[in-house]
């Protein structure tokens, strides 16, 4: 389906509801995809849905939020930052996904509920000052962590995250530090690779993970093209960008 065009500025489309239409349409296809993946894993609870807005206006966050998400994914601290401030007033949940440079640990506090890519210490430990920071000047909630975990062979050289071995060093840092929550594991499947492969073994890295941290059962897995992997697999959340949001807006 081809992406409708739009206003930045104004958040209204151009033709009129016809971008509300298309995202309502999309919308509605993913969440019957899930609901049948559920069904399928014979799965009682169903995941948390993140639309993942990269590259797309504020206004169609608003948009998502009057059809009812709740919970929007950023990959880049400048973008979230920015429309986390124009949308202050709406109701619904930041969760940083993309790579996070410690340095943009103070931004990132100040609008995240969650960070789903920690993979180094040093993150770790440039979030809890943060969050410690933000929690004295605005008493805000503690910040939901996830440990992004490589799937390839070759860990991190393809697509993010800590490589297995190194998930218990991570988890007792984040259980740790005053302010953050160990809340699971975030991973992506390799590029080319059987994500039912790939998320089994993550569900593995997952109970070896709860067994020394039982409050540790998120599970961040599964995108456009391997939601269903993904929930058959134990998946808590799941990261939807394309198949809702369609293609990127053009410019200009």
């Amino acid at each position: 389906m081809t992406s409708v065009g739009y206003d930045n500025d104004q958040g209204q489309d151009s033709g009129g509801d016809a971008r509300t239409a298309e995202l309502a349409h999309r919308l509605g296809l993913v969440r019957q995809r899930m609901e049948s993946a559920v069904h399928v894993a014979g799965r009682t609870d169903s995941p948390r849905l993140i639309v993942v807005t990269k590259f797309h206006p504020a206004a169609d966050v608003r948009r998502l939020v009057a059809l009812g998400v709740t919970d929007v994914g950023e990959n880049r601290d400048q973008e979230a930052a920015a429309k986390s401030a124009e949308l202050t007033h709406v109701d619904v949940k930041w969760h940083f996904i993309g790579q996070l440079q410690s340095n943009k640990a103070k931004s990132v506090a100040k609008y995240a509920s969650s960070v789903q890519s920690i993979d180094r210490v040093a993150v770790v430990d440039a979030l809890a000052k943060a969050i410690a920071r933000e929690k004295d000047a605005t008493g805000r909630s503690d910040l939901d962590c996830f440990i992004q975990v490589s799937l390839d062979d070759d860990a991190g050289a393809h697509r993010g995250g800590a490589n297995p071995s190194d998930v218990e060093v991570l988890a007792g840092k984040i259980e740790s530090a005053e302010g953050l929550r160990l809340a699971g594991l975030m991973a992506v499947a390799p590029l080319g690779a059987d994500p039912n492969a790939a998320f089994e073994k993550l569900a593995g890295i997952s109970q070896a993970l709860c067994a020394v941290h039982p409050a540790a059962t998120g599970i961040s897995a599964g995108m456009s093209q391997d939601l269903e992997a993904a929930v058959k697999f134990g998946a808590t959340h799941l990261r939807i960008g394309s198949d809702i949001l369609g293609s990127r807006p053009a410019v200009g």
